[in-house]
């Protein structure tokens, strides 16, 4: 039987003068009109829509809103496309088990992965060659322009199994940055203690990873006493709106950068070396911040869900107009690297996590911003929603205490950050773990709605 091997089913050299990196990236990007950078996305979007058609998935989805190809014309036509998120996915996964009919997979080589079931069964996530490398690079150029480089060694705590975090970022910096990459993994995968040794005996300079965990292994460097071992300079990972400052500080001065993406999509935006903001990789990724309510496009500077369009991923899994669900406004003051891209200001919560209490809407994710730098927390919380017998929805926040807290002064600030009062409950260190999860998580659980809607 014949049939194409991984590096036989696409252009390596031609993604290369497509997506480029390095140098190459910053002199094609830097200065560009925002009218050329148009032209490319369109030209990607169409070819995009034809693969899409040819996707049973997409096919019932559109047709079911009365659109046929012809009404398509080009990218500023996208709106007429209905948006899907995560539970449409899975819909189709249901109807058509075990894979669902959202591929296109042919005889060409399938990077197969799952998302995590922690939240019931697992998605699956495929990739073509094409498309996966694609993933892969957007990662490694952006590692590359944060300042990574070739003798620079990686210590990644991104999990591995099933889910496709640990594998493509490997991938990524294994494939485009020629940096030494240690497939650490989770805790569970090498235990805390073992981790930090690991980065005082390979010299470690950069670590990848969710920062939850990251923030945690600084406090077990410092009781194994290896601070004057490790040599950390970067960190790159998922900071939020509220961990840089703490992050650093957990790591004496390391530096922190930030990215954004999600499994379906990989790499969305990321910072650049000024960490002005997070550049959207504009060339491969068309990204739309619509209302939470109405789905109508918000205004630059205003909050919205982050729907994206994966331009370059038609070969088995197109991606358009795919609903995170996670919340962002894009930056409207002027960038310092020249770059065309737009910018976002990063992860602000989840609206599908979004909690209405008594008219307001409330991110349990805000929390981690509004006790940023408070010496007597460690930065741990958990929040739990309850429903009493009238219908009266109420939060409660637990927060880690190092000793020394007011719970007063501590509803106080959840007040005045968050608009309305919560209650408020101190634990000591260590005593969210078990809500949150954070030593077997990549992300550890914020929200615990226990409301049974």
């Amino acid at each position: 039987m014949t049939f194409p091997t991984y590096f036989e089913a696409f252009d390596a050299q031609q993604m290369l003068a497509d997506y480029p990196v390095g140098d190459a990236f910053t002199a094609r990007y830097i200065g560009m009109s925002r009218d050329e950078l148009f032209a490319i996305q369109n030209r990607q979007f169409l070819k995009l829509m034809q693969r899409g058609w040819e996707i049973p998935f997409y096919r019932r989805l559109w047709s079911n809103q009365g659109i046929e190809a012809g009404d398509i014309k080009g990218l500023e036509d996208i709106t007429k496309l209905p948006v899907y998120d995560k539970s449409d996915l899975m819909a189709s996964v249901n109807d058509y088990p075990p894979y669902g009919d959202f591929d296109g997979r042919g005889d060409a080589p399938v990077v197969f992965h799952t998302t995590s079931g922690t939240t019931g069964r697992p998605q699956p996530l495929m990739f073509g060659p094409k498309g996966r490398e694609i993933t892969n690079l957007l990662v490694g150029r952006m590692y590359r322009w944060m300042g990574l480089g070739r003798d620079d060694v990686v210590q990644s705590v991104y999990g591995h199994g099933m889910i496709n975090g640990g594998h493509y970022i490997r991938e990524a910096v294994t494939h485009f940055t020629n940096a030494l990459f240690l497939s650490a993994g989770t805790g569970i995968e090498t235990r805390s203690i073992n981790q930090v040794n690991l980065m005082a005996d390979f010299n470690v300079s950069c670590m990848v990873g969710f920062v939850d965990y990251i923030r945690k292994l600084a406090d077990v460097a410092a009781a194994e006493e290896l601070f004057d071992r490790i040599n950390l300079k970067m960190i790159i990972g998922h900071l939020g709106t509220e961990d840089r400052a703490s992050t650093e500080a957990a790591w004496q001065g390391a530096k922190a950068f930030d990215w954004y993406g999600v499994g379906d999509t990989g790499s969305i935006a990321g910072e650049g070396p000024e960490r002005d903001g997070m550049y959207v990789w504009e060339d491969a990724q068309y990204l739309e911040l619509l209302d939470v309510d109405t789905g109508a496009p918000v205004a630059a500077g205003k909050t919205g869900d982050m729907v994206v369009t994966c331009l370059f991923k038609d070969d088995i899994a197109p991606c358009i107009r795919f609903n995170t669900h996670d919340i962002t406004e894009e930056r409207t003051d002027s960038n310092a690297t020249g770059m065309v891209f737009k910018r976002i200001t990063g992860f602000k919560g989840r609206s599908d996590n979004m909690v209405k209490l008594r008219g307001i809407n409330i991110f349990p994710h805000a929390i981690g911003a509004i006790i940023e730098g408070r010496s007597d927390l460690t930065g741990e919380y958990v929040c739990r929603v309850t429903r009493d017998d009238a219908g009266r929805d109420e939060m409660h926040v637990t927060l880690e205490s190092k000793g020394s807290s007011s719970q007063a002064e501590l509803v106080d600030l959840l007040r005045k950050g968050i608009g309305i009062e919560v209650g408020v409950a101190l634990v000591d260190a260590g005593g969210t773990a078990k809500d949150t999860q954070i030593d077997t998580r990549q992300k550890p659980i914020r929200l615990i709605d226990e409301r049974g809607l």
